[in-house]
């Protein structure tokens, strides 16, 4: 496993250049700006001790509003993405079972995402692939008062998917494995 500085690195890099830089989410760039992203690299591969890192961070977010958002990152585990997708599952259960439902959301970016229904090679698939296996823990305040002051914010994702299209599998591909050099 890498360092979890290398780690923080890579990430940081792909918010930058392709959330960011492409425009896929119009509200990182101010919290990315402004320190406002706290970086969790998570080492334990067993469920038990990734799902005690979710709680420790709905914890910490209580706690320092300043804060916004997280990003669990784990670079050991996940890298199947069906088993990425069952850890998902229990960690909404998780958040759901700790009372934290309406507070904080759960939003999903693993290195072979895959829209269901999507083929592999769809370009529209790098809107949601990231260097690492992420689960992104969003204040549900501040995303609808986000949503609230952005025109039309249902069309996000169909925007984000045309936009990949017409970039291209071979410009998002590179522009992903740029992040992890």
């Amino acid at each position: 496993m890498p360092e979890a500085a290398i780690v923080i690195a890579q990430t940081k890099k792909w918010l930058s250049t392709i959330v960011i830089g492409h425009g896929l989410c119009p509200f990182a760039k101010s919290e990315f700006d402004n320190n406002r992203i706290h970086y969790a690299v998570i080492d334990g591969r067993d469920l038990e001790s990734q799902m005690a890192a979710l709680l420790a961070e709905f914890v910490a977010l209580d706690k320092d509003k300043a804060r916004e958002t997280s990003l669990l990152i784990f670079p050991s585990a996940f890298s199947d993405f069906e088993d990425y997708l069952d850890g998902l599952a229990l960690a909404n259960a998780v958040l759901k079972d700790a009372g934290y439902e309406s507070i904080y959301q759960l939003a999903s970016f693993h290195p072979d995402y895959l829209f269901e229904g999507a083929v592999e090679d769809d370009a529209a698939n790098y809107t949601n692939r990231s260097p690492y296996p992420v689960f992104h823990i969003l204040r549900e305040a501040s995303l609808e008062a986000a949503l609230k002051s952005y025109p039309n914010p249902e069309q996000i994702p169909q925007r984000n998917i045309e936009l990949a299209r017409r970039l291209g599998l071979e410009v998002m591909r590179a522009s992903l494995a740029s992040c992890l050099t």
